[in-house]
């Protein structure tokens, strides 16, 4: 069963940054843009999708926003945040930019065929992924997506 739509519905995830001018350019380099009528001197509003928001945020401005006392990623996971590109190049060369922007690497390229990824840590130590997924497995699902590629008889001819 599909879960429900929720057009209306957009989606921002606020992330502390140390140094905000620091990772707009680091962002910047990896292709993203910002919204100036959602960003300010304390924050700035990344869009990731149509409807779907990153809020890199002042240590102080999500202090403020958050309530609770603020992780140090560089010692704690809270989230790890993923992105797609339209082809498996541009999984290789958004992650080449996001090293040469001063991230650090994360693991190795995953590879299953279906969905190829490669992830990094930004300049705040938050884990990122880029990833790449065959549009008829997005569709389908990778399990129903792997057996129309395998065939009815599981052989892959």
């Amino acid at each position: 069963m599909t879960a429900p739509a929720h057009p209306g519905r957009m989606l921002f995830v606020t992330i502390p940054v140390a140094d905000l001018e620091r990772s707009k350019a680091f962002f910047a380099e990896l292709g993203f843009g910002f919204n100036p009528m959602f960003s300010d001197e304390t924050a700035a509003c990344m869009p990731v999708g149509e409807r779907a928001f990153v809020m890199l945020a002042g240590h102080e401005k999500f202090a403020e926003l958050a309530k609770l006392p603020m992780a140090d990623p560089t010692t704690h996971t809270l989230a790890l945040y993923c992105f797609s590109v339209s082809s498996r190049d541009e999984v290789d060369s958004v992650g080449a930019a996001a090293l040469a922007a001063g991230g650090t690497q994360a693991d190795d390229a995953e590879d299953h065929g279906f969905m190829y990824a490669r992830s990094f840590f930004d300049l705040d130590g938050h884990g990122w992924q880029v990833m790449w997924m065959d549009p008829a497995a997005a569709e389908q699902g990778p399990e129903a997506f792997a057996a129309s590629v395998q065939g009815t008889d599981g052989s892959g001819r």
